[in-house]
């Protein structure tokens, strides 16, 4: 869920979310990138019968029908590229969670995709909430998440989308936060 945890003597709790920075997101943009950028490169080399690859020659390749699809793979890959840079450099997903005692508010803040609803950001009163929940699925699609069981509201998550925490960080984090905010911890 976080990459830092912060609590100050002014009874303030900060938790980082790591969002869409992660390595496994840098990982699958170079490699989407760099095989998109090959199959777009062999469709022009088809087309203009001039070799733009240095470890293959796909000037043999006849443009109607196998270069026109490699374009169309190459054009397709490079958007998909183009994506997965963007949601890096906009950090998709990225944020904090702040308690703060002195003032009485959670602060939980997200980034979104540029546009009006780009900043996400959910405020209560510490009073408000009831529970920390932990929720744990087991299998195929392992879910794994904390959220906040908040009065009037839907429970509030937590812990960041994508790979699912370890059971015992997952356990230690939901610990450290109910008692942070003297209420009860659910779901273990």
């Amino acid at each position: 869920m976080t990459a830092q945890t912060t609590a100050s003597e002014t009874g303030v709790l900060r938790q980082l979310v790591i969002g869409s920075r992660r390595f496994s997101n840098y990982w699958w943009a170079v490699i989407v990138s760099t095989g998109s950028l090959g199959f777009l490169l062999a469709g022009i080399s088809s087309y203009l019968h001039v070799n733009l690859l240095p470890f293959s020659d796909p000037t043999k390749l006849v443009f109607i029908p196998q270069g026109v699809a490699m374009g169309f793979y190459g054009l397709a890959g490079t958007l998909f590229s183009l994506y997965l840079w963007l949601t890096i450099v906009w950090d998709v997903g990225g944020g904090y969670n702040e308690f703060d005692k002195g003032k009485g508010k959670v602060t939980i803040f997200r980034w979104g995709f540029p546009g009006k609803n780009r900043k996400i950001e959910l405020v209560c009163k510490i009073d408000d909430v009831q529970a920390v929940k932990v929720d744990l699925r087991e299998g195929l699609n392992p879910k794994r998440t904390l959220s906040l069981r908040v009065k009037s509201k839907r429970d509030v998550p937590l812990t960041r989308v994508g790979q699912p925490m370890s059971l015992s960080q997952l356990e230690n984090e939901g610990a450290e936060l109910a008692r942070f905010l003297t209420v009860p911890l659910e779901g273990l």
